[in-house]
């Protein structure tokens, strides 16, 4: 639904209103993902609304475009589209692997949030915070998985479905070794508890992204996530001290 008093995009920030075995470690033979896997690849919330649109610029991930669509403010009922970013790139910064995966922050002083890059798409997380432009009387948030649009993806079906049986091997793999690794039975409870709940998290996440059920490209991309999550948690895990041999004189020496 357009919004009444909608203005013409003017840069970042402007606005316009429109409707194995437990010791195993879990393979990553392709290794993680890095940013030209998103790079000059149109990516949509759920793969159906907003625009998200990256490039690069002597290394620096940039974002040349990001839109979002939101609620009205004085009307939740009705829905309105942000141009957060439209005209000037947004460099990003880099923040580390804290879970695994290249993390990036976009410091949008209007919109900021923060995204994980998987193989062609991108996660931002749940907390994100929603984007409020009270001029235009609209909010909107970033949250959620970025990714091509989904009826661009059918046809890839059975390669998704591939990648997410390699995945689910590597998640099997990494919970065993972590769950190994763990010396406190309270974290390993916590693990447990955490891991059984992914299916369902992972259910609920992707349950909007668009022809999910035809393609699982969502709910792929977020076990390949899980996977390089327990992964980095076995590798911080602190290394038990290697035991010394001891060396024997043989007799008559």
């Amino acid at each position: 639904m357009a919004l009444p008093g909608a203005v013409a995009p003017a840069g970042a920030g402007a606005v316009v209103n429109a409707p194995g075995t437990a010791k195993a470690q879990a393979p990553r033979a392709a290794g993680p993902p890095v940013p030209s896997a998103v790079v000059g690849k149109p990516l949509f919330q759920n793969g159906s609304s907003g625009n998200l649109l990256f490039s690069m610029r002597a290394g620096a991930l940039r974002i040349d475009r990001l839109s979002l669509v939101g609620e009205v403010i004085s009307d939740p009922s009705q829905q309105c589209r942000i141009e957060v970013v439209s005209g000037a790139p947004i460099e990003t910064k880099m923040t580390g692997r804290p879970d695994g995966l290249l993390r990036y922050e976009a410091d949008i002083p209007a919109c900021p949030f923060e995204f994980d890059v998987l193989e062609g798409a991108v996660l931002a997380p749940a907390t994100s915070s929603v984007c409020v432009f009270k001029e235009a009387d609209c909010q909107a948030s970033p949250a959620g998985l970025w990714g091509p649009e989904g009826s661009t993806l059918i046809d890839k079906a059975s390669g998704i479905e591939r990648d997410r049986g390699r995945a689910e091997a590597a998640m099997r793999v990494g919970f065993r070794a972590l769950d190994e690794s763990l010396k406190d039975p309270i974290k390993a409870s916590e693990l447990a508890r955490e891991q059984s709940g992914f299916s369902s998290d992972r259910e609920t996440t992707c349950q909007d992204y668009a022809l999910e059920r035809k393609h699982g490209f969502c709910a792929t991309r977020l076990t390949e996530a899980r996977a390089a999550l327990l992964q980095a948690r076995l590798e911080a895990q602190p290394k038990e001290p290697e035991k010394k041999k001891k060396h024997h004189k043989k007799a008559g020496a």
